[in-house]
């Protein structure tokens, strides 16, 4: 099992792959939205590539909380059970 660290380390890779940004460009709140621009597209692509990636189920509900690095992590740690 991947430590905490590193699942935080795999969902910042999506994110800033999907959003198509250098990783030192993201911050844990900086957002995704404002201050990316990303479209409501992106934040279903990077819903689906999280529940792959840690074969977990997250509600479309969940994507008001998706909106920086800390919400996803949060949603991902949530549904996962860490």
């Amino acid at each position: 099992m991947a430590s905490y660290d590193e699942n935080v380390q795999k969902i910042k890779e999506i994110v800033c792959d999907i959003l198509e940004i250098e990783e030192d460009e993201v911050t844990e709140t900086s957002l995704f939205k404002e201050d990316h621009a990303a479209d409501s597209l992106r934040s279903i692509e990077i819903l689906a590539n999280l529940e792959k990636e840690f074969s977990i189920t997250i509600d479309q509900s969940e994507l008001a909380r998706m909106v920086n690095l800390k919400g996803v992590y949060e949603v991902v740690s949530q549904a996962a059970g860490w």
